[in-house]
């Protein structure tokens, strides 16, 4: 691993996607090609039961850019993300999925909207999803719902394309089921958030791991945790930093 930090970390959790890694990293590769930036990928196996392991070593062989983790058992999404988060050493931090479902081509200009200088965290918007409607329902209710308790109006949080400056990420407080939460756990860390659209492509390989009993009733059991966290998060931005006093101390009473 090289000792200077790459300027971007790339982090994809892992679960039984072994036909989708070949062509995800390739992918990859190509979008980020054309940007004068280096870079390096994170992928987190979380306990897969099918070959994506081994076939995450073939690749890692191939390209030393590639870092490999994985996780002793399955513990779901938001642990393979706070990983990752944990061992990147980029600036920025993008996340997307490993189903392809996400495009790699929309990476550029994330980091694109990210460099304007605005916001700290980009988060995507899907655009003509490719899921069933049922699907499609339960995430939008689910959305609606955590907007709803968390006063916040982010169009898509569950679309996992999204760049981050790393400093936001850094110490976040993540349980299980938080990644639904990222964007608004990381405005309350102080973070601005923008929103782009971007592409949304029909899974081809492998099968989907959110339905509605996993997606909708767990991500609306979540809210209470997330309404306990809004109502003890100490904002970072109530403090200020104030100059020094110019001239003579101010005498003490008494003296």
């Amino acid at each position: 691993m090289p000792s200077t930090p790459p300027d971007l970390s790339l982090v994809v959790p892992v679960f039984d996607e072994e036909g989708s890694l070949p062509r995800l990293v390739e992918e990859i590769r190509t979008a980020l090609a054309p940007l004068a930036l280096t870079w390096e990928l994170l992928l987190v196996d979380d306990g897969s039961r099918d070959g994506s392991l081994a076939v995450m070593r073939e690749l890692a062989a191939a390209d030393p850019r590639l870092r490999l983790f994985a996780h002793r058992r399955n513990a779901g999404q938001t642990a393979a993300l706070a990983s990752g988060f944990r061992a990147a050493r980029g600036g920025v931090i993008v996340t997307l999925d490993a189903d392809l479902q996400n495009d790699p081509a929309d990476i550029p200009r994330l980091l694109d909207r990210l460099a304007a200088g605005d916001c700290d965290c980009v988060s995507g918007v899907r655009q003509q999803r490719q899921d069933s409607w049922v699907r499609r329902l339960s995430s939008r209710i689910a959305n609606a719902v955590r907007n709803r308790a968390t006063g916040e109006a982010i169009t898509d949080v569950g679309c996992s394309l999204k760049a981050y400056r790393r400093e936001f990420l850094d110490h976040l407080p993540l349980f299980d089921g938080m990644h639904r939460f990222l964007p608004t756990l990381v405005r309350w860390n102080g973070a601005r958030l923008c929103e782009i659209p971007v592409s949304h492509r029909p899974r081809r390989f492998g099968v989907a791991k959110y339905g509605i009993g996993n997606r909708l009733f767990r991500a609306l059991a979540d809210l209470g945790a997330v309404r306990w966290m809004r109502r003890r998060w100490i904002d970072p931005r109530n403090v200020a930093e104030l100059p020094p006093a110019s001239g003579a101390p101010p005498e003490q009473p008494g003296r």
